[in-house]
């Protein structure tokens, strides 16, 4: 099925980011207190931090590769990672200390975490992966961290790539994911906000009618689902209802995940992949492009780290 109409508004590389593009860069989060966006390079195992007005930019190094963060109410990070879920505290400097949450039961050797976003109630959901790709593995489960610091077991099993997680504005509707190119896939669930569990899953989008592979998404204050289209170079907005009504043209072939940001939550930076080989100038680099449409303001965690 091809793709509505390819929009091309202006698409700008955040320069003050830096000229050393990310391997794998992920998991951007907006801190509207500190007008500043956040982001990992997951190889690098670096957080890194921009600041709208100054520009300024800050990198921290972690032990391990690190793939998703957000913050609790006093501005620690709580990160997904190799071995389990982190406590992070960033200083003023590049230095960070570490503390180990807590850990799942990883189902075989070489694994991670992946994606993770909290929902509307605070609780962090992240997802783990086989980090060989190639394997197409189907070991990788998502689990949910809630306020009170209790990691539950798999909610959802066998995903190879787990990613794509949001939320509706309401939070009644919780998405996501699998990237690997033979799922492809995007899935809905209702969603019980007062025991945070996801029932009755249904796929919401399947890209293998249109271009790209599903990657890290963001959700609008329409309630639309957007999501990076990995290997196409596109952010793809489904609506509510599942149907595709927008395609962005990025000037990268590995767009990995978006947010929304910016005073106004009208901007979407979208974090991208250099690939091992015919890598293009701007591939890896972080971008932004204002749709026209402003975000669903997202929730970090709810507890204390």
């Amino acid at each position: 099925m091809k793709n509505p109409q390819l929009e091309t508004p202006v698409v700008e590389r955040v320069e003050a980011a830096g000229q050393a593009p990310c391997e794998v860069g992920e998991s951007p989060v907006w801190r509207d207190a500190e007008q500043a966006l956040y982001w990992v390079d997951i190889p690098a195992r670096t957080i890194a931090r921009l600041e709208a007005g100054t520009g300024k930019r800050t990198d921290w190094l972690l032990p391990e590769k690190v793939a998703c963060i957000t913050f609790d109410r006093n501005g620690t990070v709580l990160a997904g990672c190799e071995t389990g879920l982190f406590a992070v505290t960033l200083s003023n400097t590049s230095a960070a200390s570490v503390r180990k949450l807590a850990a799942p039961a990883f189902a075989l050797p070489g694994m991670r975490f992946n994606d993770g976003r909290c929902d509307r109630q605070g609780r962090f959901w992240a997802g783990t992966m086989v980090q060989d790709m190639a394997a197409a593995n189907p070991a990788g489960a998502l689990y949910r961290y809630d306020a009170e610091g209790t990691l539950s077991a798999p909610i959802v099993n066998e995903l190879i790539v787990q990613n794509g997680l949001a939320w509706s504005p309401q939070g009644t509707t919780m998405y996501l994911s699998d990237s690997h190119p033979s799922r492809r896939l995007v899935w809905a669930f209702d969603y019980d906000a007062d025991t945070g569990e996801p029932r009755n899953r249904r796929v919401f989008a399947d890209l293998n009618r249109f271009a790209g592979r599903p990657d890290g998404a963001a959700v609008d204050s329409h309630g639309c689902y957007w999501t990076c289209a990995n290997d196409a170079g596109l952010l793809l907005r489904f609506t509510p209802e599942g149907r595709l009504d927008r395609t962005i043209a990025l000037p990268v072939t590995k767009p990995s995940m978006c947010t929304f940001g910016g005073r106004e939550l009208d901007t979407l930076f979208v974090t991208s992949i250099r690939p091992a080989s015919g890598a293009n100038e701007h591939d890896g680099h972080l971008l932004s492009v204002r749709p026209g449409v402003s975000g669903a303001p997202e929730c970090g965690y709810a507890g204390f780290l």
